[in-house]
């Protein structure tokens, strides 16, 4: 064998195990789950494109001989700062303008019709400069023009590469696009004169163009500059949409915090198997998505198992971290690109009809990423979810009391619990840093003998019941995650039993079990067979967690679901980036080997007044988890409360 050969050889041997997860149980079915076409496919416009820029581009051919409709240039002076003055020359010089003169450059396609049509832009992230990222988004282009889209893929290439700390200027460069949409729009001789729908935009970006739409979102409601209030603003545009694709998040942060959002639609994805932004960093601005006043607004977050971060985008392909540092990457563990795109088309076409078009019909996607599953490749969803009809008993975000809700009435309560407290999520990665995110974590043993079984519950009182105001079309949500920690057992000082009595027995629900199209909630089994799930043998094997929710009435009927009914709760999705282990030490997440990813659950109470004898959802006083079908876990709650 030779030495070349050899090393091969060994080299294969010591690859890392994958350590995948196994979708067979927590991927969605491939059973049709929504009554609505698929939004991956074509719609029936015939696709038009054209460019528009400066007409005197040096670098980019399109800009320079192939516009149609020409843009000025703009000053970006303000929003540059800080960068190396011999790296700036450079750039500059290569690229034959400079920050004063930043040329307004991108590439439409629309739909061959009268319109008015709804305006998306998309941005590109960081790359390097030269190898130009805004026609990575084709895919994107044609199928949302087909549909009635007006689509342009935004050029901000030339802030690429060495720069910092520039993702304000990114977000006001989308504003400038802006202005020239309502000069086209408005100019008889342009051909999309009338054409432009400036009440329905959406922005979108990918990487810190995810963080860049926020940023512009932001600037577009202020009258100043937050970092130089000398320079006024004067947008004010109606961008109702925002869809963030593996954003960044806090290289830029005005006035010193995170970017503020309020009353539009967000929508994130992130794939798990990212090794640029290799943890969830868009869960902070998720976070910081506030609905102040009842609207159509909408906000999710989606989770992609095997996606990676550049495979979005087709001229970043699958080396996340460049062509050097690649070869370490353990490609094997990805979705192709086209599965990846496909799981893209079908999220973003489904959010834009949903929040530009109304319709309505897609939303359960988006309360469950399962109810896609004929449209999806096969791989695990996680997805969080919230509107303005969402009230909230439990977000953990108000205080340090252990004891009370965020909504005022709400009591917090627990018994024989090997575990609870109230902490912070973190990421995977940098050091450990803040998601901004606070949940509840419960740790359990299955008691041995008469012992009851741990639980954790919130109780409120009829005035915040009047301010619930529960009925059959309500539904109890929460968010949860499993995660690996086993708790010790419980020593006697910790049985105690919680102050009051302890509840009735359950009338169990006896539901349908979950079907794609069909409830959002199943039924518990018998409570008279034992169905704990015992913990396997072996180091690296998991047991899908499991427990009981119970929902009690004022005047005493509980109804019961378990949360393997509703759908098997994954295990921590485990990660590996790189092929080799002393590679991921060196260049991955050093802190953990999964991130701290919530998933939503809702059971509708409707189901439970029709099938539970006496229940009746305006009645609910308290929600109780139960943790009596698991052996022992750990799991992080979260967002506990109700929805229409």
């Amino acid at each position: 064998m030779s030495p070349r050969l050899l090393l091969v050889v060994l080299l294969a041997a010591c690859y890392q195990p994958s350590r995948l997860v196994d979708p067979s149980q927590f991927a969605p079915p491939a059973t049709p789950g929504i009554d609505a076409p698929d939004p991956s496919h074509p719609g029936t416009f015939v696709v038009r494109r054209l460019f528009y820029g400066s007409g005197t581009d040096r670098r980019r051919v399109e800009y320079r001989d192939s516009v149609t409709l020409k843009t000025g240039v703009v000053n970006a002076t303000p929003f540059i700062r800080g960068a190396d003055p011999k790296l700036l020359k450079e750039r500059w010089k290569y690229w034959g303008f400079d920050a004063k003169r930043l040329p307004v450059n991108g590439r439409v396609w629309y739909p061959d019709g009268p319109g008015p049509f709804p305006l998306v832009l998309i941005v590109h992230g960081n790359h390097n400069m030269r190898q130009y990222s805004d026609p990575g988004y084709a895919y994107l282009g044609e199928l949302l023009a087909s549909r009635g889209y007006i689509v342009a893929s935004v050029d901000e290439n030339f802030l690429n590469g060495n720069l910092r700390t520039e993702n304000d200027a990114r977000g006001w460069m989308l504003l400038q696009h802006l202005v020239a949409w309502r000069r086209f729009n408005a100019d008889a001789t342009s051909p999309l004169f009338g054409k432009v729908d400036l009440a329905r935009i959406a922005l979108m970006g990918h990487s810190r163009g995810g963080e860049a739409i926020a940023v512009a979102a932001a600037f577009n409601r202020l009258a100043r500059y937050p970092d130089d209030a000398r320079v006024r603003f004067d947008f004010n545009f109606d961008i109702r949409t925002l869809v963030a694709i593996a954003p960044v998040d806090g290289q830029y942060r005005p006035a010193d915090q995170g970017t503020p959002l309020s009353d539009l639609n967000y929508l994130v994805l992130h794939g798990a198997h990212d090794s640029d932004v290799s943890t969830f960093m868009g869960q902070r601005q998720f976070q910081r998505v506030h609905f102040t006043r009842p609207g159509p607004w909408r906000k999710s977050a989606v989770y992609i198992y095997r996606a990676n971060h550049g495979q979005f985008n087709t001229v970043w392909g699958s080396s996340d971290v460049g062509p050097e540092l690649g070869v370490l990457l353990q490609k094997r563990n990805l979705l192709t690109g086209d599965e990846q795109r496909q799981a893209g088309k079908v999220f973003i076409s489904a959010f834009l009809d949903l929040t530009l078009r109304d319709a309505r019909a897609y939303e359960p996607l988006f309360r469950d990423a399962r109810r896609g599953g004929s449209w999806l490749p096969r791989t695990i969803y996680l997805t969080r979810y919230e509107d303005p009809d969402t009230r909230r008993l439990a977000t953990f975000e108000e205080d340090v009391d252990v004891t009370t809700g965020t909504m005022p009435g709400v009591r917090l309560d627990g018994s024989h619990l090997a575990a609870w407290r109230e902490l912070g999520l973190t990421m995977r990665s940098r050091g450990g840093a803040a998601f901004e995110n606070h949940v509840a974590r419960i740790g359990w043993v299955k008691p041995r003998g008469v012992e009851p079984p741990a639980r954790y519950e919130a109780r409120w009182d009829d005035s915040v019941a009047a301010t619930l105001s529960l009925d059959g079309r309500s539904a109890l949500v929460f968010e949860v995650e499993a995660e690996r920690d086993k708790p010790k057992p419980l020593a006697p000082s910790d049985t105690a039993p919680a102050a009051g009595p302890m509840p009735r027995p359950p009338r169990l629900a006896w539901l349908p079990r979950w079907r794609h199209g069909g409830a959002d909630s199943t039924a518990s089994r018998s409570a008279a067979k034992d169905t704990t799930a015992k913990p396997k043998a072996g180091k690296d094997s998991v047991v899908a967690l499991d427990f009981r929710v119970e929902l009690e009435t004022s005047d005493g009927v509980t109804a019961s679901v378990a949360l393997a009914d509703l759908a098997p709760l994954p295990p921590p999705l485990t990660i590996r980036l790189y092929k080799w282990g002393v590679s991921e030490r060196r260049f991955g997440a050093a802190s953990r080997d999964y991130d701290q990813v919530l998933t939503r659950y809702a059971i509708p109470l409707g189901d439970l007044e029709r099938r539970v004898s006496g229940f009746k959802a305006a009645q609910v006083r308290a929600v109780r988890f139960v943790f009596d079908r698991t052996e022992a876990g750990t799991v992080l709650l979260d967002g506990i409360g109700f929805e229409r």
